[in-house]
């Protein structure tokens, strides 16, 4: 999206806020930083995304929050990858490994016409690393001490489900459906169908209804549009900035651990008076 002003959106009295979210970010981080950043003082999100997905997240402010169910009842569009023949608890990048199936006998057209099945209204069951409440608790909060527990499965649509690139192990995908549908649930049970497990490595949400990720504002973006200090108002002293250390965060401490490490910054030249 090109450039935007402060003086194009009037946040009090409402504003439909279109954001890319970053990897790594959790929904209401998002939700944090640009309402600390604005200075809104009502906020909030119309559909979570993962941490590990990126793309299109949608904030309401003011009067506009009114509309956050009427928007999160909306199609949904999403692009990513599958990882044939690995599976994971999570089924996606958060946690390792726990089986693998061999998958070079599969075709490409043995792989491309197992979407089919997946079309229509389907059954399907919710990760256990997922925000869904059982007796009051979050799934995931179950899952990450070890914990089991049985997960409703319930019926979503799936409007399109079509294979971009096929290149095994992994393919490409594009898919549209229904509020609630699990990208992460349809590549277990696309791996299952296909004998051989899958997990989901990569998610984009790319629209919501008509809302486009192709319009959507980076968080730079966002940045700058923070409004000047009230006159009058004291500068608050400096203090440390911190990082964002989102290998602390419950849940991506697998998923950083993979990651490659930053490179080191590189050494000061020496001037004139080093000792």
């Amino acid at each position: 999206m090109s450039d935007v002003t402060p003086q194009e959106f009037d946040f009090e009295e409402g504003e439909v806020l279109l954001l890319d979210k970053p990897l790594t970010w959790t929904s209401f981080d998002v939700v944090r930083k640009v309402k600390n950043t604005l200075r809104i003082r009502k906020i909030g999100h119309a559909g979570t995304l993962d941490p590990l997905a990126t793309g299109l997240l949608i904030l309401c402010t003011g009067k506009k929050t009114k509309q956050i169910d009427l928007i999160q009842a909306q199609e949904k569009e999403y692009t990513g990858t599958f990882r044939l023949g690995q599976t994971t608890p999570s089924f996606d990048l958060e946690t390792p490994v726990d089986a693998e199936q061999p998958f070079a006998h599969l075709t490409d057209a043995a792989v491309r016409a197992a979407t089919a099945q997946f079309l229509g209204l389907i059954e399907q069951t919710p990760p256990l690393f997922s925000a869904v409440k059982i007796n009051g608790e979050r799934a995931y909060e179950v899952a990450r001490r070890g914990g089991e527990a049985e997960i409703k499965s319930k019926q979503v649509t799936i409007r399109e489900f079509e294979l971009t690139r096929v290149e095994l192990p992994e393919v490409d995908f594009r898919v549209t459906c229904t509020k609630g549908t699990y990208i992460r649930s349809l590549a277990r049970d696309f791996g299952a169908a296909l004998g051989v497990g899958a997990h989901l490595t990569r998610l984009i949400r790319t629209r919501i209804g008509a809302y486009s990720l192709t319009d959507a504002l980076t968080m730079e973006q966002i940045e700058a549009l923070r409004p000047p200090r009230p006159e009058g108002e004291e500068a608050r002293p400096p203090r440390q900035q911190n990082q964002r250390r989102p290998e602390r965060r419950a849940g991506l401490e697998f998923y950083n651990a993979q990651q490659p490490a930053a490179p080191a910054p590189a050494a000061a030249a020496p001037t004139d008076d080093a000792s």
